[in-house]
């Protein structure tokens, strides 16, 4: 079995495009995505022998289910490739991308792309949200709310302040940090807005509640996008090196990988976890599974991380589960500027889902695309300086099914 899987590059649609107003289609934003991937890389659609797309809510969104027969509809050389959709909320790309490396672990294939997106902005926030809420376990949670997931996050700043106190300044300044990454990336959603500084405090006209303690402020964007990356065996990528002019050290591989998974319902995995002074065990421990299978020692021998920042809150846990601090002394890593673009460990250079823009299916695909823009130096005003291990974390519902990779170059 060989161990190496390669990422060769690929594409990511501009997050601020309404595809829709555009009067175009999902099957639009595959083709053009996938279109882009090949392009950039030099690939031929001949030498993909697998496909896998990451999509939570094609069917609702769009009416549009089996989009592993996009491939084929895109190019007629996929004919007969085998195809599959995978699905787990936020973290479907992640699952998409999971799949295609056990593929070419086991020796099925030798090149295979992952193509992650979601197409969110043709319908009224409300349904959106409510479309969204799907992830939830429904007819238990969230069943007095006009937005779930900022309920069920809402909860989570809750249970912070039972188990360690909680200072949501620190989460304004989480936003600030993402929105101000964001105007560095030309895909960025949000690289061209305009704040009052009001927005980023408690102001109820400025930055009004959504749902419990969630202000607008804390939210992840809703938005139309796709990301797509190849990634081949250690043959393939030799090979490509060769045609490329390239080392197989220039060629970031994935050189580690978690993937967990706990209760659907939130309370169950807070029940789960009561007395321990971590929320979630589960993130702690796939993290772990990341760094020990990249052959590291711990968080810090990472030059940055991509984050599942659906939340505000969502980042903050992530900084103490990671090990960055100790248990519910995230805003430490915040006041010191340790997750800032020059810190020692920098979150979210991208912009996040907060800046950059969150469609569903595609987040966890695009996170590896940054990282391997940020290991072969070509994330533009958003390089992370002498970035060779980056990291990422993704979620999926309330942190129902959650992913991390480390992507790296040799040295």
């Amino acid at each position: 079995m060989s161990a190496s899987v390669y990422i060769l590059g690929g594409s990511q649609s501009d997050f601020a495009r309404n595809w829709a107003r555009e009067g175009l289609d999902i099957y639009a934003m595959f083709r053009s995505c996938l279109e882009q991937g090949l392009a950039a890389t030099g690939l031929d659609p001949d030498q993909i022998e697998v496909g896998h797309v990451g999509n939570f809510a094609g069917d609702l969104f769009a009416g549009q289910g089996l989009l592993g027969g996009f491939f084929a509809q895109a190019f007629p050389e996929l004919n007969g490739v085998p195809t599959t959709r995978h699905e787990a909320a936020c973290a479907s790309g992640s699952m998409a991308l999971l799949g295609a490396i056990r593929d070419i672990r086991c020796g099925d294939c030798d090149l295979a792309c992952v193509l992650g997106l979601e197409y969110m902005r043709n319908v009224p926030g409300k349904t959106g949200a409510d479309y969204l809420g799907a992830a939830t376990w429904k007819g238990v949670e969230a069943q007095h709310c006009d937005y779930p997931w900022p309920f069920m996050f809402s909860r989570i700043i809750d249970e912070y302040e039972r188990r360690h106190g909680i200072d949501t300044t620190y989460l304004r300044a989480i936003t600030k940090l993402n929105f101000a990454n964001a105007r560095k990336n030309p895909r960025a959603q949000s690289r061209n807005w305009q704040f009052e500084p009001e927005f980023f405090t408690d102001s109820n006209i400025h930055n009004p509640i959504i749902e419990g303690r969630i202000r607008k402020s804390d939210c992840g964007q809703i938005t139309d996008g796709a990301a797509c990356v190849f990634v081949a065996s250690e043959r393939a990528a030799k090979a490509y090196a060769r045609q490329h002019n390239l080392s197989l050290r220039d060629i970031p591989r994935i050189k580690g990988w978690g993937h967990r998974s706990a209760a659907i319902e939130l309370e169950a995995k807070l029940h789960h976890s009561d007395g321990n002074p971590l929320l979630f065990p589960h993130i702690q421990q796939l993290l772990s599974d990341a760094l020990t299978r990249a052959k590291l020692g711990d968080i810090t021998d990472l030059d940055g991380l991509e984050v599942h920042d659906c939340f505000s809150i969502t980042e903050y846990m992530v900084i103490d589960h990671c090990g960055l601090t100790a248990p519910g002394e995230s805003w430490k890593a915040i006041e010191e500027g340790r997750i800032a673009a020059d810190g020692d460990l920098p979150i979210n250079a991208s912009g996040g889902l907060i800046g950059l823009g969150h469609p569903v299916g595609a987040t966890g695909v695009r996170m590896v695309l940054d990282c391997h823009r940020q290991v072969t130096g070509q994330a533009g005003d958003y390089q992370i300086a002498g970035a060779k291990n980056m990291g990422t974390f993704n979620l999926g519902g309330s942190a129902t099914t959650c992913a991390s990779f480390i992507v790296g170059v040799d040295t």
